[in-house]
């Protein structure tokens, strides 16, 4: 027999069976044909939900036994992750051999409002760049930049450097990562400790960087970021990115980003932005100005894990960045009965924990200033789809999987555990909405849908500051070149960088014809008991496509000037945030569904029946010819599309159409979906429609 183990994917189909609704099947499967290990220790995913199959380190034999069992379709080695990515780019099949426009993508400039840039990293060399545009007009202060980083300003109303310097270099981390995810230059052999080894890009290498520092140890001051606002806009900025945000929904004109963006789309900037993490409840999701865009988060195919095997040689699987050597012995395992498993404060059990493994119910970044411990485990079933680093070897587990590992604790007399070097296994349901990721609707202007897209946002390898520790802790005595972290503040450069590759392309585009064209083409993704179209929006971002999106759904500053009428805003008000004589026409007031936005939202009371239309224009930037309509509706909606044709002679033609949707009623916590996709036969233009009731729970 071959005893070298490797990850294979076991496929069995569409849906689970209802006879096997829990992953004992595929353990029971496992233990008929497995010699040496035992099935909890070869199983790595056991998927259940949208298909029926799981992952499991298997010998070449084992695998063989397995292929031509009764309702197993195949077998096969899961993809090993090559030397080429930070693999999230390629995921969303952005190539490194895309097509480009190298001369007006080196024209590009991405303003970053974030915490600062390591300008010595390799992700912001500036080989075989030439000098920046000639529209900068921007400046570097206390830092040397280059011909990739262009400019660098800081801000910090409050004067608070604890843990920095009044500089614009990066003393978190944050800064650094989202910059090269959206800029970066491509760095060979990048990786965590060998963990997401490949090679690390941005959507755009050739394109400029300009940072706004506007974050620091306290946070970000809304002062400072309508401060780099107001310079990134005058310097000559292309795009903004600004993953930050308020923890909670804000009445436009009350909110930084929603203004700095407004005056931003008024001089033809797009501003991407993250939604938040606050997920997975409905109503979190924050930036929601129809004028800029915002990002969920979502999974890549690579997903790291963490692993625990414990004395009796059990291997139980949770979520850790742990970049620690496998140590060679077993360490002492233990659960602090004195404290309920609470390791937030261990001063009193420094004795205790020396030397030991601790499982902890609770534990917070300063149980790490307590020494002597040789890692933890914990039960948190919230946070399992994206790993965490820590200064000392940490996993997350299930609360199932947390119970049992007491139970070895409190049944065995001397029990040991040994916490293992994180792996990558390949994961083939993504993309997935991350848990953390927060969730719409939209209760500032409820028929405009966001978050408007998803994007890569977990566990991604991106440059880091050599300022600070890979877990930002104190006490981490690792400095490297490039970090894993996960957030939608991930996200939002990957639509930043997809926005500046579209604009390199098309360079006299609006902002919302850009957003236009990265929704209409985005993937479809599909609804399920952890995800909606109020998670992810239009669907999963997709570059290429985006290029070429046949038809945009255009706006400019007097249509959302319109739709501030149509919502509520006063004339006086909207004359002073315009700064000319915009005015609220004479006409019957409308409402928030009539402004021309690629994705239509419509809020209906719980059981009640209803009915809405929806008009909409499109212009053509593709090629002359006829568009037809097709419609794919929930069972509870009707939906109509008036003309169901359009016929387009010339570029930039425009055509007007009207979606018309009733139906109900719908119960409460609910939504209904529909789709209306124009194709010519080439472009497939999609639009996503939501039809929506109160949402007051999260999900389960």
């Amino acid at each position: 027999m071959n005893d070298i183990l490797q990850v294979y994917i076991v496929y069995m189909g569409a849906q689970p069976s209802s006879q096997y609704p829990t992953p004992e099947h595929h353990l029971n499967l496992l233990k008929e044909i497995l010699v040496n290990n035992s099935p909890n220790e070869s199983l790595v995913y056991s998927y259940q939900k949208s298909f029926s199959g799981f992952a499991a380190k298997l010998s070449t034999d084992e695998a063989t036994k397995l292929s031509g069992r009764k309702g197993i379709v195949s077998v096969f080695p899961s993809k090993i992750l090559k030397i080429r990515t930070t693999r999230s780019w390629d995921f969303l099949n952005f190539t490194q051999t895309v097509n480009r426009n190298p001369t007006l993508e080196s024209d590009i400039i991405i303003g970053m409002l974030d915490t600062g840039i390591w300008p010595e990293s390799k992700s912001f060399s500036d080989g075989g760049l030439r000098p920046p545009p000639r529209k900068w007009k921007g400046n570097c202060v206390n830092i040397t930049c280059n011909n990739k980083i262009i400019g660098a300003r800081y801000y910090n109303s409050l004067g608070d450097y604890t843990l920095d310097e009044p500089s614009p270099r990066d003393f978190e981390g944050h800064g650094s990562h989202t910059s090269s995810i959206a800029a970066g230059r491509s760095v060979s052999h990048a990786s965590l400790y060998d963990l997401a080894q490949g090679t690390a890009r941005g959507a755009v290498p050739s394109a400029r960087l300009a940072m706004y520092k506007v974050c620091w140890t306290f946070g970000c001051a809304e002062v400072d970021i309508l401060a780099a606002f107001d310079d990134a806009i005058s310097d000559g900025v292309d795009i903004i990115s600004a993953s930050i945000g308020s923890l909670f929904q804000k009445d436009y004109f009350d909110d930084s980003l929603a203004i700095g963006s407004f005056h931003a789309m008024m001089n033809g900037i797009l501003t991407s932005t993250a939604a938040g993490n606050m997920g997975p409840s409905h109503n979190t999701v924050t930036n929601v100005a129809p004028w800029l865009m915002s990002a969920a988060a979502s999974s890549i195919d690579r997903h790291i894990i963490g692993r625990v095997v414990t004395g009796d040689n059990v291997s139980t699987l949770g979520a850790g960045a742990n970049t620690f050597a496998t140590e060679k012995s077993n360490y002492p395992f233990i659960f602090l009965h004195e404290t309920q498993g609470d390791c937030t404060d261990l001063s009193k059990y420094l004795d205790v924990v020396k030397g030991k493994i601790i499982f902890c119910n609770f534990f917070y970044y300063g149980t790490f200033n307590y020494t002597g411990f040789e890692g933890i485990l914990c039960s948190d079933d919230t946070e399992l789809d994206f790993s965490y680093s820590f200064p000392r070897p940490t996993i997350l587990l299930s609360t199932a999987d947390g119970l049992k590992l007491k139970h070895y604790i409190n049944n065995t007399e001397n029990p040991v555990a040994n916490i293992h070097k994180s792996e990558q296994v390949f994961d083939p349901r993504a993309p997935l909405v991350a848990s953390f990721s927060s969730r719409g609707p939209n209760l500032v202007t409820r028929d405009i849908l966001k978050p408007d897209i998803t994007a890569p946002g977990i566990d991604i390898l991106a440059a880091w500051s050599k300022a600070v520790p890979v877990s930002g802790i104190t006490g981490d005595t690792r400095f490297v070149d490039f970090n894993i972290i996960s957030g939608t503040s991930m996200a939002c450069p990957h639509v930043t960088g997809a926005a500046a590759y579209v604009k390199s392309f098309h360079p006299n585009w609006s902002p919302a014809a850009i957003m236009s064209a990265l929704m209409t083409t985005a993937k479809p993704m599909h609804p399920s008991d952890k995800q909606d179209q109020l998670s992810y929006g239009a669907g999963q971002l997709n570059p290429v496509k985006a290029v070429d999106p046949g038809l945009v759904y255009d706006a400019g500053e007097s249509d959302y000037v319109q739709m501030l009428c149509n919502t509520g805003y006063n004339e006086t008000l909207i004359k002073i945030i315009t700064g000319h004589n915009s005015s609220c026409p004479a006409k019957a007031k409308g409402n928030a569904r009539d402004l021309n936005y690629p994705t239509m939202g419509f809020y209906v009371k719980d059981g009640k029946t209803f009915a809405a239309k929806f008009l909409r224009t499109v212009t053509n930037v593709g090629s002359v010819g006829k568009y037809k309509a097709k419609v794919s509706a929930d069972p509870k909606l009707n939906v109509a599309v008036n003309p169901s044709e359009l016929e387009f002679s010339e570029l930039n033609e425009k055509r007007q159409f009207t979606v018309s949707v009733s139906g109900g009623p719908l119960p409460g916590n609910s939504t209904a979906p529909a789709t209306v996709i124009w194709s010519d036969g080439k472009h497939q233009v999609r639009s996503v429609m939501v039809v929506y009731t109160d949402f007051s729970t999260s999900y389960d």
